[in-house]
C-alpha cells in the first residue's frame, strides 16, 4: 500500500478507507485459512476527486475538476447549520440471540482458565428490519454520542455510520505513534450520581481492571516493536472515557517510528487488529472468534482510515456502529472475555455498548416526506 500510493501522480493527496477485521488474519500469515473467497476486499482506500476539510469558520475545497469547487461552495452556502433531529426509533438487541452468546463466553471462559488464552472479544450481530436513513442516522447518533472518532461512508459495498470510542493507532509527520486501548465498561445512565458510583465501581473491579491491564501490556509490547528504544511510553494510564452509552477504562500508549522508510504503515501492522477487539494472545483470539462466531466480521472492529503523502496516518476502531449491505442492514458489539467473566454480565455489556446506536436509528422515508422535512429544516 506504501508503493501503490507512492506511485500517484498527485501532490498532497490525502487517502480515505477501512480495513477490515480479516486483514488481521493475513498480517498473521494465515491468510490460506481466514481469508474471506470472492474477492472481497481486506483493505480499500480511495484519494478523492472532491474533498472538504471542515475547520473552525471555514472550509478548505480541493477539486480535482475546478468547476466542481463553485458546486461545492454553493453546496455549503445552503447548508443549515442546524437542521430539525429526525425522529428516531430504538431497535431491539436483547430479544433472540441471548442464550448462543452466553453459551459462547462460557465456552470461552473454559478455553482461559485451562490457559490457552488469557482474553478474547466474542461479538453478536443484531438485525435491523426497518429500513434507514443512514445519514439521518448519524446527525442524530453523533448528536448523542462523543466519539474519539466519527464517519459516515459508502465505500467498497458498504455503508457505515459509526462513533469509534477509540483509535488503533494514530502517527503523525513526524513519526510520533500513539494508541489507545480501552477495556473495562460500566454504562453511563444519565443520572450524574449513579454514573459516578459506576465509575467507582469500575475502577475497583479486578475484573475490570485486570482486562485493561493485559490489553495495555501487550499494546506496550506492538508499540516496542516498532519505536525507537526508550521512546514507548504508557500516559493517561486508567483514565475514564465517557462514550455515548458507557464509559470505559482508557490508557494511552505513546512513541516515535524507528524507521520511515515505509511510511507510518508499519505502525497500522504492528497493532491491527486493536488488542480491545480481538483478545490477548491475538493468534489464540483469532481461533476462537472463529470457532463461536458464525459469520466474518468485516468492517466490524476493523478501522476506518485516512492517510497522506506527509506521513500521518489515523486508524479509527470501528464499533458502535450501524452497517448496511447486499439489502441487510445490522448492528454489533463484543465484550471482553476473562477468566472472571459472568456469561450473563457480558451479555448485559453488549447491550450496553449497542445503545449508543440503537437508539438513534432514523427511518427512511419517501420523497414526499423527505421534501418537507427539508422544508422544516430550511425555514428554522
Amino acid at each position: 500500500m506504501h508503493q501503490l500510493l507512492g506511485s500517484l501522480p498527485l501532490d498532497g493527496w490525502r487517502a480515505y478507507g477501512w480495513a477490515s477485521f480479516e486483514l488481521s488474519y493475513a498480517l498473521a500469515d494465515r491468510a490460506d485459512e481466514e481469508v474471506p473467497s470472492g474477492g472481497d476486499a481486506l483493505l480499500h482506500l480511495v484519494v478523492p476527486a472532491v474533498e472538504v476539510r471542515l475547520r473552525s469558520g471555514e472550509a478548505l475545497i480541493r477539486c480535482t475538476d475546478p468547476a466542481m469547487a463553485d458546486k461545492v461552495r454553493s453546496l455549503l452556502a445552503d447548508a443549515d447549520s442546524d437542521p430539525v433531529p429526525a425522529p428516531a426509533f430504538s431497535a431491539d438487541i436483547s430479544a433472540g440471540g441471548r442464550e448462543p452468546y452466553q453459551t459462547a463466553v462460557s465456552a470461552a471462559v473454559s478455553a482461559i482458565r485451562s490457559g490457552e488464552l488469557h482474553k478474547v472479544i466474542l461479538s453478536r450481530t443484531v438485525e435491523v428490519e426497518q429500513e434507514i436513513d443512514l445519514v439521518g442516522t448519524y446527525v442524530t447518533g453523533r448528536r448523542a454520542n462523543n466519539p474519539a472518532r466519527s464517519f459516515l461512508l459508502r465505500l467498497g459495498g458498504i455503508e457505515a455510520a459509526g462513533f469509534s470510542p477509540e483509535t488503533v493507532v494514530e502517527v503523525a509527520a513526524d513519526g510520533t505513534v500513539s494508541t489507545q486501548p480501552l477495556a473495562g465498561t460500566r454504562a453511563l445512565t444519565g443520572d450524574a450520581p449513579q454514573d459516578a458510583q459506576l465509575r467507582i465501581e469500575l475502577l475497583a473491579d479486578a475484573k475490570e481492571v485486570y482486562e485493561h491491564a493485559i490489553s495495555v501490556q501487550v499494546a506496550w509490547n506492538e508499540m516496542t516493536a516498532v519505536c525507537a528504544p526508550g521512546s514507548v511510553r504508557v500516559e493517561e494510564l486508567m483514565d475514564v472515557k465517557q462514550r455515548g452509552s458507557v464509559q470505559h477504562i482508557a490508557s494511552r500508549v505513546t512513541g516515535r517510528l524507528a524507521e520511515r522508510t515505509e511510511g507510518p504503515w508499519p505502525a497500522l501492522a504492528a497493532v491491527f487488529p486493536a488488542v480491545t477487539a480481538s483478545g490477548v494472545p491475538k493468534s489464540a483470539a483469532y481461533d476462537l472468534i472463529r470457532r463461536h462466531e458464525p459469520e466474518l466480521r468485516g468492517l466490524y472492529s476493523g478501522a476506518v482510515l485516512m492517510v497522506s503523502s506527509e506521513g500521518d496516518l489515523d486508524a479509527a476502531l470501528v464499533l458502535r456502529t450501524v452497517y448496511r449491505s447486499r439489502g441487510r442492514t445490522w448492528l454489533r458489539a463484543g465484550a471482553g472475555i476473562v477468566g472472571e467473566s459472568r456469561p450473563e454480565r457480558e451479555f448485559e455489556e453488549t447491550c450496553e455498548k449497542l445503545r449508543s446506536v440503537s437508539r438513534h436509528l432514523v427511518p427512511a422515508h419517501d420523497s414526499a416526506t423527505a421534501e418537507c422535512q427539508a422544508k422544516v429544516s430550511s425555514s428554522g
